[in-house]
């Protein structure tokens, strides 16, 4: 039975549906099953009639014979051959890569204007420096569906969630300080993510949500917003991003009026938890870039799978072929007695 099972396996290599070739010998049976046709005046006459009868009767004498039988013959072959689709196999390729389905949440609060970090040796604001690690973030996620939401007084999905990351990284970069308002609604930035997430296949949805504030007042709680996001398998990283009250000018410390507004960082924590994401602290971009490097490791895109070789169709050869056979067959036998 070996012999068989590996007959059977190349037969399947070579044609998707083998078993149409077991029709071969299907108008042999047919012609010995029959009667023969009773001599008298044909039912039924078209102007191709003579044609026919002589392919039949050229079929009738034996495949030894010449002319438009063998063609007739040939071309059934064909048929069958086409019937039972042969393919070759093509280059090997690789499955496109796999990621999770992402939301960025930033905050455009008018904290975000606190010019408290430092991007290479420059004194930059708070969302300046969150842009150029999201943006280095971004480029580490082929692979991902990602979509951004902005939030402040409320809470806005500048992109959905897409394969685009050029698109992404355009509209952060056109992010302004104040764009959702002036305020802080994490829990309607939550609610809204968890909307759009929950919306595609389950197992990989993700939210990376940025702050430097406290919740306001919104339509939705944070915690509440967490808990339908546990509920819906959406996992929730926060990072809370602010100085310390101060920047670095010249190797000394001067004091920012108003920069060392106070972040609710239990709460965010309480946030991660919940959903079985982890809560980070970035005090400057460094640490803030690090956050994300981390994110990146707990939030892997998985590789391409194992390379495959595609079938290539090559029915439409033996099918023209049986085509242009049988097209001779029925006009050979005119031309001989032309």
């Amino acid at each position: 039975m070996l012999w068989w099972n590996s007959l059977i396996s190349d037969a399947r290599e070579l044609f998707a549906w083998p078993w149409y070739l077991a029709a071969l010998p299907l108008p042999l049976l047919v012609r010995w099953l029959l009667p023969a046709a009773r001599d008298g005046s044909a039912a039924l006459k078209v102007p191709f009639g003579e044609r026919l009868d002589a392919v039949a009767a050229a079929g009738g004498r034996s495949l030894r014979g010449g002319g438009a039988g063998v063609l007739a013959w040939l071309a059934w072959a064909l048929l069958c051959i086409a019937a039972a689709r042969p393919q070759e196999l093509g280059d090997a390729v690789q499955p496109p890569q796999v990621g999770r389905d992402m939301m960025l949440a930033l905050d455009l609060s008018g904290s975000m204007s606190e010019p408290d970090m430092t991007l290479g040796s420059s004194p930059v604001d708070r969302l300046t420096a969150a842009k150029a690690v999201l943006a280095d973030f971004l480029d580490r996620r082929a692979g991902d569906r990602i979509g951004l939401l902005v939030f402040g007084r409320r809470a806005y999905v500048l992109t959905p969630l897409t394969l685009d990351r050029d698109t992404v990284r355009d509209q952060l970069k056109d992010s302004v300080v104040g764009l959702a308002g002036q305020e802080t609604a994490i829990g309607d930035a939550i609610g809204l993510a968890v909307k759009r997430l929950r919306e595609q296949p389950a197992g990989q949805r993700v939210l990376i949500l940025l702050t430097d504030g406290v919740n306001t007042p919104g339509t939705a709680d944070p915690q509440r917003a967490a808990q339908i996001a546990r509920d819906d398998g959406v996992r929730i990283h926060t990072i809370a991003f602010g100085g310390d009250g101060s920047m670095s000018l010249f190797g000394f410390k001067i004091a920012i009026p108003g920069g060392d507004a106070e972040i609710d960082e239990d709460a965010l924590r309480k946030i991660a938890g919940l959903t079985g994401g982890q809560f980070f602290r970035a005090r400057d971009t460094a640490e803030l870039v690090g956050i994300y490097a981390q994110i990146d490791r707990l939030e892997p895109v998985k590789r391409p799978g194992k390379a495959v070789r595609p079938h290539i169709e090559r029915y439409a050869w033996p099918l023209a072929g049986a085509f242009a056979l049988g097209l001779l067959a029925f006009v050979l036998p005119r031309r001989r007695r032309a």
